[in-house]
């Protein structure tokens, strides 16, 4: 069995730092520590860490809301910084001014990308912070890059043929929708485009061998909006190898101390970027330590993504949140209740909003403006399905897709 205590020891000199400077310049980070009865001096190591409760997404949110925008974790001006995202909730993610903030050179690298790349970046680039995260990390590797976002899958199949774009980054199922775009058009990709690298949803291994029919060689990786890089395929298909600029962790969802390898628990991360210092932050996901070391780099691999802490559930490469949907569908005239329901054919996500229009209220005139409010609110698209009733007890969320 894989002892990772040599590696996560590396990391002490780093966490007294990011400990000691987070708590003399982010005034949340200060009051973190003081709630825990703990100061400084008493986060020397990474052991030491494991005394601070986690900070999940809910409560960081919580804090931006109460200290508007950051919530007293930013330690530089404003004006200082390379850009501002805001993501579902919503949450502001900070870029700090420097070369790949989000840390994901080494992924990309791992993956064959680099000098003479011309590198279509289909992730968002409208006020998320995929788009732009995953442009820095090709830059930093000597690519050239193509934003291409997402939508517009005839001009970008077009542009790829056109231009001889040798690597696709964004999500799996998007690229084989531009394979097959591409294939429709009469403008083949099978010649030029070689590698890609996905992430925010899983890549099943049918999706991943579909993939490789067309000479593509898919690497995947994994991160968050708030965290950036946070473990990759050094080899395909052999768990995702963690970074070693930023301490991610495997803890217990109760006790919040740090699992071993085998056991499943949340990834926790802590960064060491000092302009906005997140520290213990847990990303809600489930994951586990590989019994067994990266073979390449010797460091722990996490076996893959094995669910959600909460009831956040990722349809399309986004999260939907309950509290969300209920901020833009709990009060809409005319909507009795509501429920999403998320399935997948053909290796895409599929959301449907099952309403049940108020007594006197016309079902086709509720679900276009519900529609509109998921559209607009929420930023998905789904169909709206108007039923007679549902079940008192019925989740805001139900998630009924098979990965095979």
């Amino acid at each position: 069995m894989f002892d990772a205590t040599a590696f996560y020891t590396t990391f002490d000199t780093r966490v007294r730092d990011i400990v000691a400077h987070a708590a003399a310049h982010a005034p949340a980070f200060h009051q973190r520590l003081a709630a825990a009865g703990l100061t400084p001096s008493d986060v020397q190591t990474v052991a030491d860490l494991a005394r601070l409760p986690i900070l999940r997404k809910d409560d960081l949110l919580a804090q931006q809301q109460a200290h508007p925008p950051f919530g007293g974790l930013l330690t530089v001006p404003m004006g200082s910084l390379r850009r501002v995202f805001q993501s579902p909730g919503p949450m502001y993610e900070p870029e700090a001014n420097v070369p790949d903030p989000w840390r994901w050179a080494p992924a990309l690298q791992a993956a064959g990308f680099g000098p003479g790349d011309l590198v279509l970046v289909a992730f968002g680039y409208h006020l998320t912070p995929a788009g732009a995260m995953f442009e820095e990390g090709a830059r930093a590797v000597g690519c050239a890059v193509i934003p291409g976002g997402i939508g517009s899958q005839e001009q970008q199949a077009q542009a790829m043929a056109a231009l001889g774009v040798t690597g696709y980054i964004g999500l799996p199922s998007y690229l084989k929708a531009l394979l097959e775009k591409a294939e429709a058009m009469g403008q083949s990709l099978r010649r030029t485009l070689k590698k890609a690298f996905v992430s925010a949803e899983p890549l099943p291994p049918s999706l991943r061998a579909l993939l490789q029919s067309y000479g593509v060689q898919v690497f995947q990786g994994y991160g968050t909006a708030e965290a950036g890089n946070l473990g990759y395929e050094v080899t395909p298909d052999a768990g995702w190898t963690v970074p070693d600029d930023a301490l991610v962790q495997v803890c217990d969802l109760n006790s919040g101390q740090p699992l071993g390898p085998g056991e499943t628990g949340e990834v926790v991360v802590t960064l060491f970027e000092h302009a906005y210092p997140l520290i213990r932050f847990g990303t809600g996901d489930l994951s586990a330590l590989h019994a067994e070391p990266c073979p390449v780099t010797g460091r722990p691999r996490l076996v893959g993504w094995l669910g959600r802490a909460g009831d956040a559930v990722k349809v399309r490469g986004m999260f939907l949140h309950p509290r969300q949907a209920q901020a833009v569908l709990g009060k809409l005239p005319g909507l009795a209740a509501y429920q999403f329901v998320i399935t997948r054919q053909n290796h895409l996500d599929h959301l449907t909003c099952r309403i049940v229009p108020a007594p006197g209220v016309a079902a086709d005139e509720v679900a276009l403006a519900v529609q509109a409010a998921i559209r607009d609110g929420l930023k998905f698209r789904a169909d709206v399905e108007p039923v007679e009733s549902l079940p008192a007890d019925a989740k805001p969320l139900i998630d009924e897709r098979v990965w095979e």
